[in-house]
Formats: structure tokens, C-alpha cells, sequence
């Protein structure tokens, strides 16, 4: 996401500091009770477990491996090629048997965050975008075979001045991955200042797209109500229904309990909070899993209590 992040490669010893409507295919992932939990891991090289993190039976739990990123260990473009570069002990049997223990669970890629090392990641404006894009379905395919994926996610965060491609090219991509059944789940992390080119392929790609993991905490808003207010505004640009609240442990933004404040101040001003994105497990391993806890516990809860001190 937008905070760096150390990463750790699972190619190869190598640190990273990673720091997040024209579809052809309508999106319609199977939700117990309509709640989801989003949740990123892997982005910082810390040795965290699928197994470590509470996944509540009743809640439609999306683990969001932290990244796939269209580069080589130097940072080099590899023209759509992506590679996985989450910590190493989020194996393919750890997703087997997270899947197993946990039917609920989904599992799903991010695609390129911040950075890798001191190498900026940037969407690069593809030259012959039909072959980046046959590229990346390639290469995305045996990513999610060998991982038993379930979905992919797009946080690419750093943009050229005359982007011309991105909404095309993953918009394209996510259309042709669905379409060819090698992912059920597609989401966006969109945040402050690059929103405008999520929300163009979001207009236009709209319908292959599940969630939007927007990341709230970009929006320097540490009261509830400034929350409600951020949120009422994306609303705008991406589904309201789509759009989830977002929470980065011990990061920026809103902290503590006043992020369930703000769930419960858009709840009672109409909104419909069926999903949470947390950043990250790797955080929050250090406080056993909290925030993940209470946010799976709020989302299960149908009673709203509207305080007026909100």
C-alpha cells in the first residue's frame, strides 16, 4: 500500500519496501450473511501465518497476498511477467490448508504496492499493451494455479504524468481472467491522490470489479465524522455498495476505537457496512490480531447504536 513496507521475496533474499462500467463479465461472488473481510499479508518479510489470523466461520474472509509485482528482483519491468514476492511462509500448502480449515476463506494476489527495494514501483504505459496484458493473464494464470487463488487484487500506486493505458489493460485483464474462470473475486485499492485512475476503470470496468478496497487512512480524517465524510465522497466515484471502510494498524489515519465509531456513524447515516479491509496482518500480529477480531465481530453485529457524541 502507500506506506512503505518492507517485503520479503520468496524468490529470492531480497528486501522490499512495498510499502495497495464496459466489463463483459457481471461479478456476483458468493458472500455468507454479505459480510467480507479483507485482509493484506505478507508485504513486510515478518514470518506471519495464514493460521495466526482469527477467520471468523460466518464471514466471507478474503486473504490479499502483498505482492505480485510485474518486475525482476532489480525492479526491472518484465512487460506483464509478475512474480509472487510475499513473505516466504505463505506457501501454496499454507493455502491449501488455510482453504481446508477454513471453507470460508478466499485467497487472492495484489498486484505490484509501493515499491520493491528502493525501486519505485510505477504503472509504465505498456508499448504493444495486447501483449502485456497476454502477458500478465499468462503469468497471473500459473500464479493462481499453484497458489489456488481465488481472485486477484490491483494496487499499483504511482502513475505517469500521461497515463493511457491503465484502465485498459487491467481492466482487460481482470474481464479475461474472469471470463476464462481462473479468478471468481476482483477488487481495487484505490487511495487519495491516484484515485482519479481507478475511478476512470472503475466507470469503465465496473462490472468485473467485486470490491474497493479504498485506503481510507490516505484521507487525513481522525474523527469519525471526518471518516463519514471521506467515505460519503468515494461513495460517488466507486459503488457505495462495493466501497468497504479501511483500517492500517498502527499506521495513519484514524486509530484505535474511533475506527468503530466511524463504522457505526456510517452505518446510521444510511450506509451499509458489509466489509472491512484491514492493512496488514503483519502489524497485527503484535496486538493479537485486534482489529480483526472487533471488525469481523462488528460486521456479524445487526444492532447499530446511533450516539449522538459520534
Amino acid at each position: 500500500m502507500v506506506s512503505i513496507k518492507l517485503l520479503h521475496l520468496s524468490l529470492a533474499a531480497v528486501l522490499l519496501y512495498g510499502c495497495q462500467s464496459c466489463g463483459k463479465v457481471s461479478s456476483s461472488p458468493s458472500v455468507r450473511n454479505g459480510k467480507v473481510m479483507m485482509e493484506y499479508i505478507g508485504a513486510t518479510g515478518k514470518p506471519v501465518r495464514f493460521s495466526d489470523v482469527p477467520v471468523d466461520p460466518d464471514i466471507d474472509f478474503h486473504f490479499i497476498l502483498s505482492f505480485a509485482i510485474d518486475a525482476d528482483a532489480s525492479g526491472a519491468p518484465q512487460n506483464g511477467v509478475f512474480s509472487p514476492y510475499w513473505a516466504s511462509t505463505l506457501t501454496p500448502t499454507a493455502v491449501r490448508a488455510t482453504k481446508a480449515d477454513h471453507p470460508n476463506a478466499k485467497f487472492l494476489a495484489s498486484l505490484s504496492g509501493w515499491c520493491l527495494g528502493e525501486k519505485v514501483l510505477r504503472w509504465y504505459n505498456p508499448t504493444d499493451p495486447s501483449s502485456w496484458i497476454s502477458n500478465a493473464f499468462a503469468s497471473l494464470k500459473s500464479l493462481a494455479a499453484e497458489y489456488h487463488l481465488d481472485g486477484i487484487d490491483v494496487d499499483y500506486e504511482v502513475f505517469p504524468k500521461n497515463d493511457t493505458t491503465f484502465s485498459f489493460c487491467i481492466g482487460e485483464l481482470l474481464t479475461q481472467l474472469k471470463e476464462q474462470g481462473v479468478i471468481t473475486v476482483a477488487t481495487i485499492a484505490p487511495y487519495h491522490d491516484i484515485a482519479w485512475h481507478y475511478a476512470e476503470l472503475f466507470r469503465r470496468y465496473g462490472g468485473v470489479i467485486d470490491y474497493v478496497n479504498y485506503q481510507f487512512y490516505t484521507e487525513r480524517v481522525s474523527r469519525p465524522s471526518g471518516y463519514q465524510e471521506a467515505f460519503a465522497q468515494r461513495a460517488k466515484q466507486f459503488d457505495a455498495t462495493k466501497l468497504l471502510p479501511s483500517y492500517e494498524v498502527n499506521g495513519r489515519g484514524i486509530q484505535g476505537d474511533a475506527f468503530f465509531d466511524a463504522l457505526r456513524l456510517l452505518e446510521c447515516k444510511g450506509f451499509e457496512v458489509n466489509g472491512v479491509m484491514v492493512f496488514s496482518a503483519d502489524a497485527s500480529s503484535a496486538n493479537g490480531y485486534y482489529y480483526e477480531r472487533k471488525s469481523q465481530a462488528f460486521l456479524l453485529d445487526n444492532s447499530t447504536n446511533c450516539d449522538s457524541r459520534l
